[in-house]
């Protein structure tokens, strides 16, 4: 079995403000394994955003404990790679400066980064777009050298805020194709936060589905496809809709929606 690279345990976050405090995390405990990739779902507001800025050390928890390769998590961002919704590339940077940035933020920038930054760029497609700006590459493009940046400083643990959010139907299941397979080529750990269920099974090896706030873990399923390991070639296999349909139930819970986009196309595809 492979190592634990972050574990939360009995972890409850409390919002404060003058005139109340709100439980927004209840007695949260998840682990996640060397290489794994992992998709949290849950309905809007529960708190699947909450968890990931405790994981990088943003805000600490009420009570709980939240461990990093054994050690509790105490100096915001250490060891983790946050990828959020936007690619926040500077518009006044090329891609190459674009990619290093990182790595100058954390006084990481020397040769052997720079060099491996610049192998990122050859191995996923990038290098002969090195000295264009941001306004001239595609949204999946921007979101690649974005996923490259954060990958440039090594992190052992990859943070994904529905980082596809932003771009059309098609462009999504493309650049979520070819960032599942960075990831996994680079062995990285990965959890992935979205409100989109295909997407979910069709990139992770698990899927969390959180409660209503305040949040803990309602269900946890091992997907298990049989398809190669492309998320667009997941779509396609026999287990892909009893899946979706086991989860958008979680989720519905026989109430109305709570959120969660129920993409038409997406229920198409698992006929």
């Amino acid at each position: 079995m492979k190592p634990i690279i972050v574990e939360l345990k009995d972890v409850r976050l409390i919002y404060h403000d003058p005139q109340a405090e709100m439980l927004a995390i209840d007695t949260l405990n998840l682990t996640v394994r060397e290489g794994e990739f992992v998709a949290v779902v849950g309905p809007s507001g529960s708190g699947k955003t909450s968890m990931l800025s405790l994981l990088c050390g943003l805000i600490t928890p009420t009570s709980g404990t939240i461990r990093l390769n054994g050690r509790e998590i105490m100096v915001p961002g250490e060891g983790i790679g946050y990828m959020l919704q936007r690619d926040h590339l500077l518009d006044w940077r090329d891609v190459e400066g674009n990619v290093l940035l990182g790595l100058e933020v954390k006084h990481m920038l020397n040769q052997e980064t720079r060099s491996r930054a610049m192998e990122l760029l050859n191995r996923y497609g990038l290098h002969d777009f090195r000295k264009n700006y941001p306004r001239q590459l595609s949204g999946g493009m921007r979101q690649k050298v974005a996923l490259i940046r954060t990958l440039a400083f090594d992190p052992d643990l990859l943070l994904l805020d529905e980082p596809f959010s932003s771009l059309d139907y098609q462009s999504r299941l493309r650049v979520s194709d070819e960032m599942h397979e960075i990831i996994k080529d680079e062995h990285k750990t990965a959890i992935l936060v979205t409100h989109d269920i295909a997407e979910a099974i069709s990139m992770a090896d698990r899927v969390i589905v959180f409660t209503e706030r305040p949040a803990s873990v309602k269900r946890e399923l091992s997907i298990k496809l049989s398809a190669p390991p492309s998320p667009i070639l997941r779509r396609q296999a026999p287990e892909f809709r009893g899946y979706f349909d086991l989860i958008w139930k979680e989720l519905d819970n026989g109430e109305q929606q709570t959120g969660i986009q129920l993409r038409t196309s997406v229920l198409s595809e698992a006929n």
